[in-house]
């Protein structure tokens, strides 16, 4: 467990100055000033390549193939990363639509499914659980019977698909991402080590650590002033990684949204914004809570640190809560939420 989080976070620190070389070598830097014009949303102060997402994936991948078997679940969701990792560099590179990255991020989400990873059921916050697999096709392909949880699997890329949009969208400052994303991972480790006697969880602990350790890796690369940005490729697959470990898991999905409660909430507030403006949801914006908190005077570092303890607040908080006392709990904060951000929108 430990030994993935080590070699995963050494993997990105070693590996990470060699992308950020590279990017520079072939001009792949961005502008902030330029992004500004075609967005309005940029944050950054200079000009830095982005692509961090290429050792992350390799500190990841490289961590989880040392200490996990390898079966087609594991297949599945690396072919999945890669494909994402893949569109993440293009579009660090070259800016592609948002609706085509859309696009990707279903796809990505089908490969995974495809490889028997879904959504069997959920948590009932009120007692129990709510089972998604009553509805299923059946059919034989290549004389080999198969099955289509046709609920189980739609809520899977519905679920995975957000959280590569979403997540990301908490990026807007320097170490960011990185901090909040690393103890969230570190978390679901945590929780899937507690049921430790279902040897189904120990993956779950894996993956986790590995993915902790990768973004914490990062951080010092990230943090204020950042040598490199997560860039697209970065964001999607903290997005990509959080969505799958919280499916297998046990279906955690609420745990997750829990601990990302911030930036979920934040992209709801925006999303709500977006479309009450006439805008597409996925246009880009400077109403984000770390835009809000930057023109209110918050330093970069100080916005980074709020995220992450956050985060920290969260993740203590969900090893000893059941799942109603984290829905109370949740209701709280998003009511706290609303309420601060519209204070804040009024102000600005």
């Amino acid at each position: 467990m430990f030994a993935a989080f080590i070699i995963s976070f050494i993997t990105v620190v070693v590996s990470l100055p060699l992308i950020i070389k590279l990017f520079y070598h072939f001009n792949w830097i961005e502008n902030p000033l330029e992004k500004q014009k075609k967005s309005g949303n940029a944050t950054a102060t200079s000009p830095v390549p982005r692509g961090a997402g290429i050792s992350i994936f390799f500190g990841i991948f490289i961590s989880c193939f040392i200490f996990l078997p390898v079966d087609k679940h594991l297949l599945g969701i690396f072919f999945a990363a890669l494909f994402t990792l893949l569109i993440g560099v293009w579009d660090d590179i070259a800016d592609i639509s948002p609706i085509l990255r859309l696009f990707t991020n279903i796809t990505s989400a089908l490969i995974v499914v495809a490889s028997g990873i879904g959504i069997a059921y959920i948590s009932n916050p009120f007692g129990g659980v709510i089972d998604l697999s009553f509805l299923q096709y059946s059919f034989n392909l290549f004389g080999s019977p198969h099955s289509i949880w046709i609920i189980s699997d739609l809520l899977a890329i519905i679920w995975i698909t957000w959280c590569l949009n979403i997540v990301g969208w908490s990026s807007g400052v320097d170490g960011q991402l990185p901090g909040f994303v690393s103890i969230s991972a570190f978390f679901i480790s945590l929780l899937a080590l507690k049921f430790s006697a279902d040897i189904t969880q120990w993956p779950v602990v894996i993956l986790g650590m590995a993915v902790s350790g990768a973004y914490l890796g990062f951080l010092p690369y990230n943090f204020y002033p950042q040598k490199i940005m997560p860039g697209y490729s970065g964001k999607s697959l903290a997005g990509f990684f959080l969505a799958v470990l919280s499916i297998l898991s046990g279906a955690k999905l609420a745990t997750l949204f829990f601990l990302i409660g911030i930036p979920m909430l934040d992209a709801i507030v925006v999303i709500i914004g977006r479309i009450s403006n006439k805008k597409s949801p996925f246009s880009p914006s400077a109403t984000h809570l770390h835009h809000l908190l930057l023109a209110r005077g918050w330093g970069r570092r100080r916005i980074a640190i709020f995220y992450w303890l956050l985060t920290l607040i969260m993740g203590i908080v969900s090893l000893y809560l059941n799942s109603q006392q984290k829905f109370y709990f949740f209701l709280g904060l998003a009511f706290v939420f609303f309420a601060i951000t519209l204070k804040y929108f009024k102000r600005i």
